[in-house]
């Protein structure tokens, strides 16, 4: 477990802790390197995966800062931590469902909250607000398909690890 691990943190996306349990956080990793390598989105590291895993897929941004910056990738369903221009973390996400979409456009984070908000449409973990009431935030529910109300949702944990990261001020481009 801990080889799969390494080889998924190696190559950028957010397991967790390297702790040789597959575990919820590393289950994320596995749907996140799925997502950007067009493979089924089970969360299973079977042979399509293992063998995807030899040979993945490198996303790069599409922007570049001088330092970090956050990508959402609408049609993968994932989010990139970007620096300098490279990706240096890969994140499992939801957006939001056709019939509240998530807004594409080039945004700054403009407000944050550490903790819960509880919002007319549910409650948001540390949320990073880009656009009016639309944030990239912590949820305890992170379907491998767009399901939220026009937020980015990441995991309560994941969302811990970026928190650090991300301040107001950094640039967030949301994109298809």
């Amino acid at each position: 477990m801990t080889s799969l691990q390494r080889r998924l943190a190696a190559l950028h996306y957010d397991v967790g802790p390297i702790d040789g349990v597959f575990g919820p956080s590393t289950h994320h990793g596995v749907v996140a390197f799925q997502k950007v390598n067009s493979l089924v989105r089970d969360g299973i590291v079977g042979p399509k995966t293992w063998a995807a895993l030899a040979r993945p897929l490198i996303p790069k941004p599409k922007y570049t800062h001088s330092g970090y910056s956050v990508e959402a990738n609408l049609t993968k369903q994932v989010l990139y931590l970007a620096r300098q221009g490279s990706v240096v973390r890969i994140l499992d996400a939801s957006s939001g469902k056709a019939s509240t979409p998530t807004p594409t456009g080039n945004y700054k984070t403009q407000r944050r909250i550490d903790g819960w908000r509880q919002s007319s449409l549910g409650l948001l973990w540390r949320p990073n607000y880009f656009y009016y009431g639309y944030a990239v935030h912590g949820a305890t529910s992170v379907p491998t398909y767009p399901a939220s109300h026009g937020c980015v949702r990441v995991t309560v944990p994941a969302m811990n690890r970026l928190w650090s990261i991300v301040g107001v001020g950094t640039p967030v481009h949301i994109y298809r």
